[in-house]
């Protein structure tokens, strides 16, 4: 028998892997359309924050982002109150590519949540975000054991 949590990485694998095949003709790898929906939703984050949020080590974020800046689609700025830290940002060039490529994740959306009812998603995000406030505490937790 699988674990709750084993079945929701798995919905998160299988989620992810077909907006991959979607978003190829874009020419977005997974690492940049990950990379750039969480710009979106907060843009002029620190690098090292971004990489945490993405969920990868930073020299794989690097990386990333060197590819979306060689394109014009994201700078790099210097953080204003850690002059070693960059802060990233979107370019006005990326907004028609994130305007396809919102098309093409809300397109998966829709199919994956299909038969679900709208109290139905209510309750599953209150339940998620339950979920992540619970962890959130644990993950701090264990930043305060591993500080000591």
């Amino acid at each position: 028998m699988r674990t709750l949590g084993m079945a929701l990485a798995n919905l998160v694998r299988q989620w992810r892997l077909i907006n991959d095949e979607r978003l190829k003709p874009l020419g977005l790898t997974q690492s940049r359309w990950i990379t750039l929906t969480h710009l979106q939703r907060e843009e002029g984050i620190q690098q090292h924050q971004l990489a945490r949020r993405v969920g990868v080590e930073s020299p794989s974020l690097v990386r990333t982002l060197d590819g979306l800046e060689q394109l014009g689609l994201v700078e790099r700025r210097p953080c204003a109150n850690d002059r070693r830290g960059k802060t990233v940002h979107l370019t006005p060039a990326i907004q028609p590519l994130l305007s396809e490529m919102e098309v093409v994740l809300d397109h998966t959306r829709r199919q994956v949540l299909e038969g679900l009812s709208d109290a139905e998603l209510a309750e599953f995000e209150r339940m998620v975000n339950h979920i992540g406030g619970n962890l959130q505490k644990l993950s701090e937790q264990l930043g305060e054991k591993e500080g000591k």
